[in-house]
């Protein structure tokens, strides 16, 4: 006979594994699905966790070269790829171990397997020991993720790498192109450059980051144009040949010229795809948009009242802590809770050096939308902080309601960027105006204070820039 559950979760991302977690501390019987041996997802296994690791090893390279601008010499690093190696898997190790005994504590029933839906309330469930069982349920998450997109008509080869063949680490080659200027082009690119590659990036748009305001960009772009041995802007990969050493890549430029080069490895970032083939929602009544997306309402449910979706399955923004606060939502609206994912400010970090972060409204949608703004900026120049550690390269802009005077947007391009756009997160949510930033007194001398300068900005008193308010 089939097993009976509340609540399955079907993937142990994020988005699942806090599902999960929070469903069974409110007392609800709970089941996840998993390929993996523990809970963690793409996240941890291929994506967030092991990328941050080596971002924090080209980090510390980068410094000590830095650090001759200011009279102290190292001399050039060894690099043992192998223990570096290791050590990135003993971190996802941890802290997938740690989940695995977090969901025991729980006693959440976990499966190793891949499930499929037989019905709205049944699933086929391969196990990874290779037997099948079926699980019946009241409600089902999905919460599967997604997968490195791929380029049509690419040739089979070894020298060309995804993002998860990229963090396998296998070695450092002395010449990569990266195929997509976007975040994870960028954070990669960034590692192997550190680690002694010559670095090239095609990008098909006319800047890096699309998406991002350019302003933002521009600062992470003015430091690797320095950085990479070519940026080729509004460029596009006509077609990739395998040779002995390599990958022989056809380009076209703006004018539709073609020009050939060769590298030892491509890396092929362009995007995600959600994973939402081979999981029987033919079975179902849940809709699948052209994009392969999952709609969902609110409160996170599909077409199938049985059934809902989080994280980059449910849609864009493909971020894990955006995933994460989905299935809360898709569990308390299970419970019976009134409750909706009606997030004012996402926020989104590309952790290059330097770090560029946003959240709400950025200065291109208010555009689009043709709201009325005011755009004010702080350039790191006149941070005291920012010159100790010689990085005045950095920027920080809010966006704000010129009737109101409600902080909607805020963007930070610079060192530790991603760690300061939580207090813009909040703003946001809040509904702040510029004065509450202004006389929140924020420690100094630290790189905060630029997001308290910038709202004194927005009234004509800045200490430590002279920009009158205009009348």
């Amino acid at each position: 006979m089939p097993q009976s559950i509340q609540l399955v979760v079907i993937g142990a991302g994020p988005g699942g594994y806090a599902a999960a977690f929070l469903a069974a501390d409110i007392g609800m019987d709970v089941c996840i699905v998993e390929k993996e041996v523990n809970p963690g997802g793409t996240c941890l296994y291929r994506g967030c966790i092991p990328s941050k690791a080596f971002l924090h090893t080209a980090k510390i390279i980068s410094e000590a070269k830095h650090a001759r601008h200011f009279g102290i010499e190292y001399n050039t690093p060894t690099i043992d790829i192998n223990k570096l190696r290791d050590w990135k898997k003993s971190v996802v190790s941890k802290l997938t171990g740690g989940l695995g005994q977090l969901a025991r504590a729980r006693k959440i029933k976990y499966i190793q397997g891949e499930a499929s839906f037989v019905n709205s309330t049944t699933l086929s469930i391969k196990k990874s020991d290779g037997s099948t069982e079926q699980l019946t349920f009241r409600n089902a998450i999905l919460a599967t993720g997604s997968r490195p997109a791929t380029m049509p008509n690419l040739p089979k080869s070894n020298h060309i790498w995804d993002s998860t063949a990229a963090l396998e680490m296998e070695g450092v080659p002395g010449t990569l192109l990266v195929v997509g200027g976007g975040y994870i082009g960028m954070e990669l690119g960034t590692v192997y450059h550190e680690l002694g590659s010559k670095v090239s990036v095609v990008e098909m748009t006319e800047g890096l980051l699309p998406g991002a305001d350019r302003d933002l960009a521009d600062v992470l772009y003015k430091r690797v144009k320095g950085m990479f041995a070519k940026i080729m802007l509004e460029t596009k990969v006509v077609k990739m040949e395998p040779m002995s050493s390599g990958i022989t890549v056809t380009f076209a430029g703006k004018d539709g010229k073609e020009f050939k080069e060769g590298f030892n490895k491509v890396l092929v970032s362009i995007g995600r795809k959600p994973n939402a083939e081979n999981l029987g929602l033919e079975n179902t009544k849940v809709k699948v948009t052209p994009r392969g997306f999952v709609e969902v309402n609110g409160q996170r449910r599909t077409a199938d009242e049985h059934i809902y979706a989080i994280g980059d399955i449910a849609g864009d923004p493909m971020l894990a802590h955006k995933a994460s606060h989905e299935g809360r939502v898709a569990v308390e609206a299970i419970a019976g809770k009134k409750v909706a994912f009606e997030p004012q400010a996402i926020p989104a970090v590309v952790f290059t050096d330097p770090e560029i972060a946003w959240c709400g409204l950025t200065e291109l949608d208010a555009q689009k939308q043709g709201k009325e703004v005011q755009v004010i900026k702080f350039p790191w120049a006149a941070s005291g902080r920012a010159l100790t550690l010689d990085r005045q390269d950095g920027l920080t802009k809010l966006i704000i309601d010129s009737k109101t005077e409600r902080i909607l947007g805020v963007g930070i391009a610079g060192v530790g960027a991603g760690e300061m756009i939580a207090e813009g997160v909040l703003a946001v949510e809040m509904g702040s105006v510029a004065s509450d930033l202004k006389l929140s007194i924020h420690p100094h001398p630290t790189l905060s204070e630029t997001i308290m300068e910038t709202a004194e900005s927005f009234f004509g008193h800045s200490t430590h820039i002279y920009r009158p308010k205009k009348i």
